[in-house]
């Protein structure tokens, strides 16, 4: 493209100066806790809600480090009045003592000072969460005000500080002989673009951490409210009760899940799992109380110890006689739920996030353990052993069928034929990374949005009706259902488990436009029930995204605004009477995207300068599959009681 000419006004080059040499004046060295004041995101992440929360987890994972080490029974977490967070345990108490080196007191140099504590002393924590992670000295260095109360040796310690930085030294309140830490933390206004906590999701973690430490009690009390809310948890048995609430309302096929507990060479192993009349897979992993939600050694070895064990055991009964195949790992996951928890002294995670474990030794340690007990398990107990192989080559079968429907599939798919679905209006570019697809409910829609879109790099497919609940169905029924079928090959992934192939997705954004009605919502959610369920790659990569049209136009002779809520509505309305000028003000409400000429799709809802898209992100894998259980599944009760108490909440309903 030809650039326009325009008249040079540039000024001479300015001569450097002494400031602007490289010289070693110019290396910025920060002390203390400087670098995470000024680069707080490479600590926690964010400065938005995720990083807000994570200051909670590294406060409570200290606090459980101490229970895995022995010393705690207790941990109380308050959500203050003024949004400050208050953390108390039993422990044995943050050393008060003269470190030998730094001359100060344990407690400050744990709290000044990165890098700095006892998780690095496997004789003081044989395994802990703490090694990848930032520790209470970045809490310390993002709060305005953070206040430590140490309990131990006889007496009460107390030390204060602002921003990293000590304020009021240690010193001794008082005799006590209770032992533990209190630790009250103000996050940091200047650092955090959100500074207030959701009771939820910190309900949830500690939750969480209650059933991977049986025994432990965790509490959680919120004193913002007119009225405080608390929660207490404490499970006795730990994974199997874990087990038992994430099946959900799932019928189990076998009374109680089955458990692994073992020890070897330092690597301790903790599984309970369960089968259910479900298609899904629910298998959560965790390693030293940490969500390893990517995966790693762990889970691998656990897999392939049970595709191996159900094969084996499947043959020795006879059950393969009339198969030709073995059954894959899929096959035998199809309705588990299970928990697999491992702790290991000198945890290896790929990237700060600790996701994915990466010890080489830990998955031939698991695949040894579950192998072994697993075997004799199902060989003592030929009910459960029926029951499983039962639900594993009921699965194997529906594969054989679903084969039938995938290569129908990768027939009319891109990449082998050249054939798209029909009603799919394909973009010109071929690069995936800029290519968006738009899949819009209905012809109407979808003429609005084929005629508005920029055909360069939009795609839209546009469904008839609604899809398959897939909550409720096995793959080859899914793969029968002509509108998934046409998305599947648009997308060109594959689909569902080891057929998945992320790295021929078409698009890298996938965005979900419906109407702004109760059948548009109920479409949006059974897309991202489909999503989650046979495409959760995509979701985790980032690639799913939710389309904000308007639920109004305000117009007053030429001027025109476009609103996305009652309050913004209410705001074009007195704008516009206030203005001069003649003319009635026109209010159109929206209900369904048809309605709209291309033109306003476009700028609304299509065109990246001005549009609002919602990225569909997953931060409580287990919770996600509850509520998509409980909103999608067969059970009737669970989703009647989730209405009943969140019509409260509701805003606009067709009628």
């Amino acid at each position: 493209m030809a650039k326009k000419k325009t008249k040079s006004t540039a000024k001479p080059e300015p001569q450097p100066t002494a400031g602007s040499q490289y010289s070693s004046d110019a290396i910025q060295v920060l002390k203390g806790l400087e670098a995470v004041r000024k680069r707080p995101g490479m600590y926690i992440g964010s400065t938005s809600a995720r990083g807000l929360h994570h200051l909670v987890y590294e406060v409570v994972d200290n606090s459980i480090d101490e229970a895995l080490a022995g010393f705690c029974t207790k941990i109380d977490l308050t959500i203050n009045a003024d949004d400050s967070v208050t953390v108390v345990d039993d422990g044995r108490g943050i050393p008060v003592d003269l470190h030998k080196t730094e001359k100060k007191p344990g407690l400050e140099v744990a709290m000044t000072l990165l890098h700095a504590g006892g998780k690095f002393d496997k004789s003081t924590y044989k395994v802990s969460g703490g090694l990848h992670g930032v520790g209470v000295s970045v809490v310390n260095a993002l709060s305005e005000q953070l206040d430590v109360w140490v309990w131990r040796d006889g007496k009460e310690h107390h030390m204060s500080f602002q921003r990293g930085d000590t304020v009021r030294q240690l010193e001794v309140l008082g005799e006590s002989k209770r032992t533990g830490t209190k630790i009250t933390f103000l996050p940091d206004r200047e650092i955090f673009t959100e500074t207030r906590y959701d009771y939820e999701t910190l309900a949830n973690r500690l939750r969480e951490l209650a059933y991977l430490n049986a025994g432990i009690k965790l509490s959680i009390n919120d004193k913002r409210g007119e009225e405080e809310r608390n929660d207490t948890f404490l499970f006795k048995k730990g994974l199997p009760e874990f087990v038992s609430f994430l099946r959900g309302s799932r019928k189990p096929l076998h009374p109680k899940p089955i458990e692994i507990v073992a020890s070897k060479d330092d690597v301790e192993i903790d599984i309970a799992m369960q089968y259910s009349d479900g298609f899904s897979d629910n298998t959560f992993s965790f390693v030293n109380n940490i969500n390893t939600h990517e995966g790693g050694t762990h889970l691998t070895g656990f897999k392939s110890a049970l595709t191996r064990v159900i094969n084996e055991v499947a043959k020795f009964r006879g059950a393969l006689k009339k198969e030709s195949y073995s059954l894959t790992g899929d096959d035998v996951r199809e309705g588990l739920t299970a928990v697999l928890h491992v702790k290991v002294k000198e945890p290896q995670f790929e990237g700060q996030t600790k996701t994915k474990l990466g010890n080489s030794e830990v998955e031939s340690i698991v695949k040894t353990v579950v192998y072994e007990r697993l075997r004799n398990f199902l060989h003592e107990q030929p009910s459960v052993a029926k029951a499983v192989i039962e639900k594993a080559s009921s699965a194997a079968r529906a594969r054989e069928a679903a084969r039938k429907a995938r290569e129908l599939v990768r027939k009319k798919s891109a990449l082998e034929s050249g054939v798209l679905p029909g009603k799919l209006a394909d973009c010109s570019v071929s690069d995936p990374a800029i290519s968006e697809l738009y899949i819009v409910e209905g012809d109407s829609a979808g003429g609005s949005a084929k005629q508005g879109r920029d055909r360069s790099y939009q795609a839209i497919l546009p469904l008839r009706g609604k899809i398959l609940n897939v909550q409720k169905a096995r793959i080859d029924k899914i793969l029968s259902n002509a509108e998934i079928r046409a998305m599947v090959t648009a997308i060109g992934t594959g689909v569902g488990g080891d057929d998945f192939r992320i790295e021929d997705a078409r698009y890298h954004k996938i965005i979900i436009m419906t109407d702004a009605d109760v059948d548009g919502a109920h479409i949006r959610t059974l897309l991202l029930t489909f999503f989650y369920s046979q495409m959760l790659p995509l979701v985790e990569a980032g690639y799913v995204y939710i389309a904000q049209p308007p639920l109004f136009r305000v117009a007053k002779g030429k001027e025109e605004y476009y609103a996305y809520s009652d309050e913004e509505r209410d705001g074009y309305v007195k704008r516009l009477s206030n203005g001069s000028g003649k003319g009635k003000i026109a209010i159109q409400r929206y209900k369904g995207l048809g309605e709209m000429n291309p033109d306003q799709l476009w700028k609304t809802t299509m065109d990246p300068a001005a549009r609002t898209i919602l990225r569909v992100e997953i931060e409580e894998a287990f919770n996600a599959s509850q509520l998509f259980e409980k909103l999608m599944g067969d059970e009737v009760e669970p989703r009647r009681a989730f209405i009943e108490e969140n019509a409260v909440y509701v805003k606009n309903l067709d009628v």
